[in-house]
């Protein structure tokens, strides 16, 4: 079970399904549920895809405002990620995730 310390504004997009794509540096951890972590608060959601490439290979004109809500263009959603993970060419992995509550409904 990936476990992910969040900032408040990402945690809060998650909860209100803002955000449906989390982006993190590295490869994939294992695991089917991913648990975000702000503060003592913490989020559980199911992760029901993962992508792994360049940050240019996962975020996409079609897919950056899942990734960063308040971004307003692809290239606000890259300086986002740019100001946490500063200039980094290796592997990221972008978890798709949803509300566990929704899947059970669903």
């Amino acid at each position: 079970m990936p476990w992910f310390l969040a900032k408040k504004e990402v945690f809060e997009w998650l909860s209100k399904g803002q955000k449906t794509i989390d982006v993190r540096k590295g490869n994939p951890k294992p695991g089917e549920i991913a648990v975000f972590q702000s503060g003592p608060r913490t989020l559980r959601l199911k992760i029901v895809k993962t992508e792994c490439g360049s940050l240019s290979d996962i975020l996409r004109l079609e897919n950056f405002k899942a990734v960063i809500p308040s971004a307003g263009e692809l290239g606000d959603a890259v300086d986002y990620l740019r100001r946490i993970y500063g200039v980094y060419d290796g592997v990221f992995t972008a978890y798709h995730v949803e509300s566990l509550l929704l899947s059970e409904k669903g």
